[in-house]
């Protein structure tokens, strides 16, 4: 399975695991389904999350069984107003659809924060770049690939 967060991974040279599951669109919550369907614990499975910070995007990763705290992550980055970006923004950004927006291999580069619960665990899942796909990785990998700053984000 091939995209565009498995591509720069390889090409990078990270070691990553894929899940791939039977995506149900009438899944209440992606990152649950994810977690349910791959058997990882829902704490180690983490949403990415595309906020509008003073007019700039920029990236939240969080558990899926948390909410994002806009404003830690508006503190973590120096900014003053977050708010959630609207969606067909996200997925132009992002090159991705809702439900499948991974950190990895963005159209372009954002500013990104990792929540810092993610450094509890050897390894973390993200969004493979579709829904139905996770990718399994080290923390320090995701955060090298990302570029991400760690802080508690989470609530």
């Amino acid at each position: 399975m091939s995209t565009p967060a498995t591509q720069t991974l390889t090409r990078l040279g990270l070691a990553y695991r894929l899940h791939e599951y039977d995506h149900d669109p009438r899944a209440a919550s992606y990152g649950l389904e994810a977690a349910e369907a791959i058997g990882a614990d829902p704490d180690r499975v983490f949403k990415t999350l595309m906020v509008d910070l003073d007019g700039q995007l920029c990236v939240g990763i969080v558990p899926v069984t948390c909410s994002l705290d806009l404003k830690a992550l508006a503190a973590a980055l120096g900014g003053k107003k977050a708010a959630m970006a609207d969606v067909d923004r996200a997925q132009r950004a992002t090159g991705y659809v809702v439900g499948g927006i991974s950190p990895v291999g963005q159209k372009k580069t954002h500013r990104t924060v990792l929540d810092e619960t993610a450094e509890l665990w050897d390894t973390v899942f993200v969004s493979g770049g579709r829904r139905g796909l996770d990718i399994e990785l080290t923390p320090a990998d995701l955060v090298d690939v990302t570029g991400a700053l760690v802080a508690g984000i989470a609530r």
